[in-house]
């Protein structure tokens, strides 16, 4: 029974991980700080809902412990064969105003991963989690087109943003500038230590188990905002746009390169240009499922805030045979449904 590891695995993407792994028969252990606590400023029953629904199943090792400690980072990769690492400080705003918790969670993080899988005897494949705010400002400099709601690239790049775009001589935000230095490090591990690695460059991923909040987890955020009528605000006009990707389809893509022979990878993961939503859009296609339609307050455009990001998937639907099953339509109906099952867990407390 080949044994997995996911960093971050009590978070949105890595409990799925956990989940679908241990499903299809691997021997799987999370390691997770619960530091969702930390991003939202207070305890909250949220942050161990993945936590609580993957213990409860009996066959998940659930180690509680950070990233940033050496140690423990080096005993638990010792033994793997696999390492799904998800682990991160996701939210851009909370990088901006406190950025070294952000560096050392996701660079020194990702570099006690990577040093604990070169000294393992097992040389676990590696799977990085990485985003496509590694692009940074670079991606506001592309022509885009205005329609009624919402923008377009221009002609040049109708497929996306690929993975050779420009990363130099613009704005990422400390959140970019960490992410992007952990994905420059785990392609340096492959080339000179051996390592099989993959960098995935994430977009907008979205699905049920995400606790969306104002600075992270955007299509969630809304969709509970609606439900519960919480204020909703929208930075900018509401016109941008990203391609959107459910996160099992996310799931599937990471499977996908650990079953092939490729050594080593770097993807842009996302829906492409046929999944696609701007902010206006979805307000739309959460009225016509809930019956219910937010009034967002506007705000100034936050920093570095892409007008456009589509991914260009190209790569990744060839040298891996993977597509997006799951449209934004069906998404956001299974995220709506999820959200309406836990209504109580998102409802803020009677005064």
């Amino acid at each position: 029974m080949p044994k997995l590891l996911v960093t971050g695995g009590g978070g949105f993407i890595g409990s799925h991980a956990a989940e679908y792994f241990a499903n299809k028969g691997y021997s799987v252990r999370v390691v997770d700080n619960l530091s969702r606590e930390l991003l939202l400023g207070k305890p909250d029953a949220s942050t161990r809902f993945n936590w609580d629904l993957l213990a409860a199943r009996g066959d998940i090792e659930l180690i509680r412990g950070d990233v940033r400690d050496e140690a423990l980072v080096e005993r638990v990769t010792s033994d793997v064969d696999v390492i799904i690492h998800a682990a991160a400080q996701t939210a851009v705003t909370t990088s901006v105003s406190d950025p070294r918790p952000d560096f050392t969670t996701n660079l020194v993080g990702t570099f006690n991963v990577l040093e604990g899988a070169r000294r393992s005897g097992r040389r676990p494949v590696v799977v990085y989690c990485s985003t496509n705010k590694v692009y940074g400002e670079n991606v506001n400099r592309v022509g885009i087109v205005e329609k009624e709601q919402r923008y377009c690239f221009e002609e040049k790049f109708s497929a996306g943003i690929p993975e050779s775009f420009d990363i130099d001589l613009c704005e990422h935000t400390p959140y970019g500038c960490s992410k992007l230095g952990g994905d420059l490090y785990v392609q340096d591990y492959a080339r000179l230590y051996g390592l099989r690695t993959a960098v995935f460059r994430m977009s907008c991923i979205y699905g049920t188990r995400q606790f969306g909040v104002e600075d992270q987890g955007w299509v969630a955020w809304f969709a509970i905002a609606t439900i519960t009528g919480r204020p909703l605000t929208i930075y900018g006009d509401g016109k941008q746009v990203r391609d959107v990707l459910w996160v099992e389809d996310v799931i599937r893509a990471y499977d996908a390169f650990i079953e092939s022979d490729l050594a080593h990878d770097v993807f842009n993961l996302g829906g492409g240009p046929s999944f696609t939503l701007s902010l206006l859009e979805l307000i739309d296609l959460l009225a016509e499922r809930t019956g219910r339609r937010p009034k967002p307050a506007y705000a100034d455009w936050r920093p570095s805030d892409q007008k456009v990001y589509v991914s260009d998937i190209r790569s990744v639907r060839e040298r891996l045979a993977w597509s997006p099953r799951i449209s934004p339509g069906e998404g956001v109906n299974r995220l709506v449904a999820w959200v309406e099952e836990h209504r109580s867990r998102f409802e803020k407390p009677a005064v």
